[in-house]
This record gives structure tokens, sequence and C-alpha cells, in this order.
């Protein structure tokens, strides 16, 4: 399941792991997302595209349900090869969500091929997603060239917050 109340990993990467975001020209903001969670934010999502990287049919549909009634345009990947072939050709997203553990390509190798891509394709924000989370993995992410980083299975608000970061 990728939606749990109970269970929420934030991310509060420490400087070092900025500063390694920083390296790869890539944004990095450290944001307490439980505060915002239940703020009164100006919704963002109206009219931006989001590029899913996920080969789940589960979690993709629990992420197309939570995002189409706020008014993204989903656009879907089912490995870290799709994505690159997306991105390549033209198309515009406004934020990567990119699962971690995928065939083909993993997203840890998309998200280095994105950022290799300079240009446009190296600012779009990109949060990494994964099932299994190991100590590690946060700045693993951050260092790969995503802007953030959250562990399935995670609280919806936390996610939609970490989306309205991102876009705004």
């Amino acid at each position: 399941m990728l939606v749990k109340d109970t269970e929420v990993q934030c991310v509060r990467p420490p400087i070092s792991v900025a500063c390694a975001a920083a390296s790869h020209g890539v944004a990095h903001r450290t944001v307490d997302h439980r505060a915002l969670a239940g703020a009164a934010v100006v919704e963002v999502f109206e009219g931006r595209t989001i590029l899913i990287a996920e080969d789940d049919v589960r979690n993709v549909f629990a992420l197309t349900s939570l995002l189409e009634p706020k008014g993204v345009s989903l656009v879907f990947a089912r490995n870290g090869l799709q994505a690159l072939e997306v991105l390549d050709g033209g198309r515009q997203v406004d934020l990567v969500l990119m699962d971690l553990m995928m065939p083909e390509m993993d997203g840890l190798t998309a998200i280095v091929e994105i950022r290799k891509r300079g240009g446009a394709l190296a600012k779009v924000p990109i949060i990494a997603l994964t099932a299994k989370a190991m100590p590690d993995d946060q700045e693993r992410c951050l260092q790969a060239g995503a802007n953030d980083y959250i562990a399935k299975p995670f609280d919806v608000e936390i996610l939609l917050s970490l989306v309205r970061v991102w876009l705004a």
C-alpha cells in the first residue's frame, strides 16, 4: 500500500547533504513538512504537469487519485528509461516523482541522467520515492540530484506538502 497514516518520514537533510545537492546545481530546501501539512497554502497544482516514474500500478493509481482532482496533468513512465524518453521528447514537466526501484533503469540512475542533460532538466524538481528505505537512501538520492525524498508508505498530507513546496 502506498499511503498509510501511521508511518511518515520527513526530509530534513543535514547541511552536508544540502551542499551535495547544490554541487549538482540542484536547488535544495530544508522544510518542516509537518508544519506545512496543515497550513493553509495556496494551491499551486492547477495546470501543472507531474511525471510519475513508478512501476507498481497500485502506486500509480494511488498517486493519480490524489493528484488529478487537484488539477494536475500526469505523465507516466514505468522505469527510468521511459522517464528519460518523456523528458528528452520535450514534454514540459514541472515536477518528477521518481520511484527508486524500477526495472531496466532504476530511479537513482535516472536522476543522475536527468541532471546530466543540463538546461531546464537540470533544474526540474525531483522527489525520490522508495518503499524499502535504507538509512543512507536520503543522502544517496540527494547526492544523485534529487531535490527531496520521502519513504513509502507516506502520509498524503506530507506528500502534498512536498509537492506544493517544489511547485511553488
